[in-house]
């Protein structure tokens, strides 16, 4: 407050400074603004002090005995201590979902006793392990699933390999949608971001609720609306008015969801401001998976909503030293070609990104198609690189 009283006076004031502020704090710009005036007036110049509302350990543990069921949890406080005494539903919501954010462990019984619907907690549907940490917060660990999935990899014969890469986006895709969170998965073009995320979709016990949005180039705010609404299945229940329209896209994400948008680069501003806005609201309960090249770039540019990134998820090319293995997992064609022969092909042509090699590959089954076994050697190799070669 000193800082930005001092710029008033000084003439220098301008709304970008309390943005900032407000950002900053937590708190909305009128909120800055307001503070400013009494600064002014009373002459104190720090920013009051926030007495929101906490769960304790005990209205904590008794969530963990209803099952997540917030709606149940109110009544239960409402029956022992008075309705006046509880805040209220929306307030219950916001401050348990920043806290589960915030890492705070929720133990849920196996079969817990509600009166009404039940809303089952989503870690124990995502099928994870909560271990309890020190004090308030908590660790979770993914549980290994006995389903593999089918990821199309667009070549014959391949499969998914468990790279360090996939493992830590499995694992960043599964906190996200345990939690809530809004994580980002970036990384150049071609370096198996995509395949990665799919196969982390598929494993997650609930797949029903993954929507994935499809957008195009540049989209606005309405066609945002469009295609968010084509994903969660309204159809033609959509309102004309922005208001209404809204507000059906949050009673619709109610319901725990992940929606995922890949190529998410393609976003402008005003759109994931939009995004921000939704995942934000008190009453959805959204985890929000950002992925494609230059994706941080885009977000970065959206400060509320860079700040609010839990996970900022890199996928890598492949080092030259797991090429070779990686390679022979993903597909029977180089279990034997040596490793020579590989280096050579990530030093010329491959250089570690995953869809060369994949293309690489697809060109060697084509080449090999009717062979009871073919052995792919270094003339088949050089042949096969100079398709892949652009022309100059």
């Amino acid at each position: 407050m000193r800082r930005l009283l001092e710029r008033q006076q000084a003439g220098e004031l301008a709304t970008r400074h309390v943005r900032a502020v407000a950002e900053t704090v937590g708190v909305s710009e009128r909120t800055v603004w307001r503070w400013l005036e009494q600064a002014k007036t009373t002459g104190q110049v720090e920013a009051p002090v926030r007495q929101g509302y906490a769960v304790s350990d005990e209205v904590w543990a008794l969530l963990g005995e209803v099952g997540g069921n917030v709606a149940e949890l109110r009544r239960r406080l409402a029956a022992a201590s008075g309705e006046a005494s509880v805040p209220s539903a929306s307030t219950l919501h916001r401050v348990i979902r920043r806290d589960r954010r915030a890492g705070r462990a929720l133990m849920v019984e196996r079969e817990p006793v509600v009166a009404g619907p039940r809303r089952p907690d989503p870690l124990s549907e995502l099928g994870l392990n909560v271990v309890a940490g020190q004090g308030t917060g908590g660790q979770v660990f993914l549980r290994e699933q006995k389903h593999l999935a089918q990821v199309p990899v667009l070549v014959p014969g391949a499969q998914v390999v468990h790279t360090s890469a996939v493992r830590s986006v499995l694992r960043t895709v599964a906190h996200a949608a345990a939690v809530g969170a809004v994580v980002c998965l970036y990384g150049d073009a071609g370096q198996g971001k995509t395949v990665a995320l799919q196969y982390a979709l598929s494993q997650l016990p609930l797949p029903a609720r993954v929507r994935r949005v499809h957008v195009g180039v540049h989209p606005t705010v309405p066609e945002l609306r469009r295609v968010l609404a084509d994903a969660l299945e309204l159809g033609r229940r959509l309102p004309r008015g922005a208001g209404e329209a809204d507000l059906t896209l949050v009673n619709a994400l109610r319901q725990p969801r992940v929606l995922v948008l890949d190529e998410a680069q393609r976003l402008p501003g005003a759109a994931l401001e939009f995004l921000r806005g939704l995942w934000d609201h008190p009453d959805t309960d959204t985890a929000l998976v950002l992925a494609g090249a230059g994706s941080e770039r885009a977000l970065r540019r959206v400060p509320a909503l860079a700040s609010r990134v839990l996970t900022w998820e890199l996928v890598p090319r492949l080092s030259q030293r797991e090429v070779a293995t990686v390679m022979a997992a993903f597909h029977p064609l180089w279990e034997d070609v040596s490793e020579d022969d590989v280096a050579w092909v990530d030093e010329h042509v491959g250089h570690g990104n995953f869809r060369t090699w994949a293309k690489l590959t697809s060109h060697l089954t084509a080449e090999s198609y009717g062979r009871s076994r073919a052995v792919v050697d270094r003339r088949l190799l050089e042949r096969a690189c100079a398709r892949l070669m652009a022309p100059l």
